[in-house]
């Protein structure tokens, strides 16, 4: 079995926030094409080795520009750190790093950001943060463990969530994995049809 990869992390990296305006969806489609290139050719790629040859790209919602939605930053890393549970009998270390309150479909929700206490002593991470979640969505058309966004420590408590960005776990593709389970805390009671659906092998 493979050392375990940081999951979160992907090989072709997404900007937390992607550009409104006309080019929106152009520059979605140009991100997830950039991604399956990356998923049928990268030697690290989570898709397994026989599956690539048959790969012919993820499955994604429609980008969806309501899916876009400002958000108010509430820091509060005055929890201590815990082992958060996985798809393994693996505990990382992390800590919550704040919340983000915000409305979606009409609903007030939040979510709460978390940092990853080894990944902080890399110098190019140190402002990385992992928000893991469910919704209405898993296991009826996205992956029913969950999703992830990435994030930064921003400048401003006035942030941006683009649902768009949605990426699955890599244990969605194979077993060889070992994933971070969203905490019960990020359970969103609306489906979010954005971002990366259900993976199905071609």
């Amino acid at each position: 079995m493979p050392k375990i990869t940081l999951l979160f992390l992907l090989i072709i990296s997404l900007p937390a926030v992607a550009q409104t305006g006309g080019g929106y969806g152009k520059e979605i489609a140009a991100q997830r094409q950039k991604k399956d290139k990356h998923f049928r050719k990268g030697k690290d790629s989570p898709v397994p080795a026989e599956e690539r040859r048959r790969f012919r790209g993820l499955h994604y919602y429609p980008a969806n520009p309501d899916c876009r939605v400002e958000a108010l930053f509430v820091r509060d890393s005055s929890q201590a750190p815990f082992g958060m549970k996985t798809s393994t009998d693996r505990l990382p270390l992390y800590r919550k790093y704040g919340e983000l309150h915000f409305t979606l479909h009409g609903k007030p929700l939040v979510l709460t950001v978390y940092q990853n206490l080894e990944l902080i002593s890399q110098e190019k991470y140190r402002d990385y943060l992992f928000i893991p979640f469910t919704d209405q969505t898993n296991g009826n058309g996205s992956y029913g463990g969950g999703r992830y966004l990435d994030f930064r420590i921003p400048a401003s408590e006035k942030v941006v969530i683009d649902f768009n960005l949605a990426y699955n776990p890599y244990c969605s593709y194979s077993s060889r994995f070992s994933c971070p389970v969203p905490p019960a805390d990020n359970n969103l009671t609306v489906a979010v049809a954005a971002g990366e659906k259900t993976y199905k092998e071609h």
